[in-house]
């Protein structure tokens, strides 16, 4: 799947609250770092008390998210993180290098 235009992707960080009613408040930014690159931090809550806190480097020349993290958050416990940092001891995630989560070991999923 192709990544938006800038102007596609801004209105769908700006449009997350409007379409996905259980996002009670968002603080997503986009903002530019040059002509062709923007970065977007921020945080998103949601109704059942997750949040997700995001920051994207976005290179709409190459049509790519260059960096990226995603951590979700129940209260201030953080429960899972996305990011694309190699983890050259766990021989498991490797193969899905650089897209994988990470996650605390005692966390329980309802």
């Amino acid at each position: 799947m192709p990544l938006p235009t800038r102007p596609e992707y801004e209105a769908l960080i700006y449009g997350l609250p409007d379409r996905y009613p259980a996002i009670i408040a968002s603080t997503l930014h986009l903002f530019s770092a040059s002509a062709t690159i923007a970065i977007v931090p921020g945080e998103m809550r949601f109704a059942n008390s997750l949040q997700l806190r995001v920051t994207e480097v976005v290179d709409f020349r190459a049509g790519r998210i260059r960096e990226y993290s995603y951590t979700i958050l129940l209260g201030a416990q953080r429960i899972r993180w996305y990011d694309p940092q190699p983890h050259r001891e766990n021989p498991a995630l490797q193969p899905t290098f650089p897209h994988h989560y990470d996650e605390e070991p005692d966390i329980k999923h309802n």
